[in-house]
């Protein structure tokens, strides 16, 4: 009896979570081709830089799509639309196979569903198809082939020797996610010496090799012309904000970058935000956070030997790199989708491949209150889920109603609205004007 429940319930999340990206699908597209053509979109910034002036990090999809585009005689932006839409619409089929297999309970659904992983790029549109894309992409690809149950060991050590480097050259932040890869290597190879895993590290040298030349070498002002003019010549396209930005990031330059991330600001605006972005990453990441403090490593590897069975502490050791960007950067609220994304990746692969074991019953205890509360637990759900979103700009407020928002400003798009509303004068949405948007 309690395999068949198990069953209709596995059954049962497969198609809502099918049809939930499916709708984030067909959003996406719509957002991406209305976008493509909007001469300031940061989505389409980071994709035009190209190696017309050289050799230069992020230019690896740009110069692939520069040279398409030439070649066919085709728009460059409708280049890069037709790309962004397969890619993301890629990495949202690879989400659904890691997810479906899964067996859920309620804590596994609220961390999937939870608005700062897989819906936040198609509510906050402004990172929708951005580079990280091609992370997440990476590192499934990593989990599929560290899959205990299949001898992939030498395609596992090829894929990271030799597609590590090329995600290098479409976006070097990949780096310092390196240590999230390096887990699944101990977990996979149950590595448990230190010379074991120094000798595994040797696989990521000729990506870390990439990105020092990168930033040793970054593109003079006069390579940065050339594809700037490449650009102009070419396909109309002026070189801005993330392209244009390229020249000015390089190692020497490094106090200006931290300087100009906090010129102007206050120390009453900077504890602001992050106050706030420690509010979004305590409630957006407190399903996952409490599945990984009543869950600790089954089997006797590296991590265990350190001390580090808990994988609440695990997770918490491998976010410290990624604090870097926080400090170089004002897109915090892509940072903690990235965060999120290979959090959650890393957390279901250990759990689905039975690497952990999780103490139900303690969680069961804390969970108490809600035990036999259905429809309050559906009520959480929805407002949890869909009712907020964390903004691409630290500076920038909560978002709030995606369920609403994301079908409500695609129907603008595809009809051609201005805009509607409801109730147009009720004095809740006079409220909600006021006081949330």
């Amino acid at each position: 009896m309690d395999n068949n429940n198990n069953f209709k319930e596995l059954k049962s999340f497969n198609k809502y979570f099918l049809i939930y990206l499916a709708i984030l699908s067909f959003c996406s597209v719509i957002h991406l081709y209305i976008k493509h053509d909007v001469g300031n979109d940061s989505t389409i910034s980071e994709w035009i830089i190209n190696y017309q002036g050289g050799l230069t990090r992020r230019g690896f999809l740009g110069e692939i799509c520069f040279q398409i585009a030439s070649y066919f005689k085709l728009d460059l932006r409708f280049v890069i639309f037709v790309f962004q839409s397969t890619f993301y619409i890629f990495v949202l089929a690879l989400n659904y196979y890691f997810f479906k297999a899964l067996k859920h309970n309620v804590l596994t659904v609220f961390a999937v569903f939870t608005p700062i992983f897989i819906l936040y790029p198609v509510a906050e549109i402004e990172v929708l198809a951005r580079k990280e894309i091609f992370l997440y992409a990476y590192f499934l690809g990593v989990i599929y082939l560290c899959n205990p149950k299949k001898k992939y060991n030498n395609y596992l050590n090829l894929y990271i020797f030799f597609v590590t480097p090329i995600v290098c050259l479409i976006y070097e932040q990949v780096v310092l996610f390196f240590p999230f890869v390096l887990t699944c290597l101990i977990f996979y190879k149950n590595i448990k010496t230190l010379q074991s895993f120094l000798k595994n590290s040797l696989l990521f040298v000729p990506s870390l090799l990439i990105i020092a030349f990168f930033f040793i070498y970054p593109p003079s002002m006069e390579d940065h012309e050339i594809m700037k003019q490449s650009l102009l010549i070419n396909f109309n396209e002026k070189c801005y904000m993330s392209c244009e930005l390229l020249r000015h990031f390089d190692l020497n330059k490094i106090d200006f970058i931290i300087q100009s991330t906090f010129n102007k600001s206050s120390l009453f605006e900077i504890t602001s935000w992050i106050f706030r972005y420690f509010i979004i990453f305590l409630i957006g990441f407190f399903p996952l956070f409490f599945l990984s403090i009543h869950s600790k490593i089954k089997i006797n590897n590296l991590f265990s030997t350190l001390g580090f069975s808990n994988i609440f502490i695990l997770l918490s050791l491998l976010y410290i790199p990624i604090l870097i960007l926080f400090i170089v950067g004002s897109d915090w609220g892509r940072w903690i989708g990235m965060l999120i994304s290979f959090s959650t990746y890393l957390y279901f692969y250990l759990y689905k491949n039975d690497h952990i074991e999780i103490d139900f019953s303690k969680m069961s205890k804390r969970l108490q209150f809600f035990k036999n509360k259905k429809k309050i637990v559906i009520i959480i759900f929805i407002i949890f889920a869909f009712g907020w979103n964390q903004k691409t700009s630290r500076k920038a407020d909560i978002a709030t109603n995606p369920l609403w928002k994301v079908p409500y400003n695609t129907s603008k798009k595809i009809f051609g609205w201005d805009s509607f509303r409801l109730f147009e004068d009720s004095k809740f949405l006079i409220w909600h004007r006021k006081y949330i948007e």
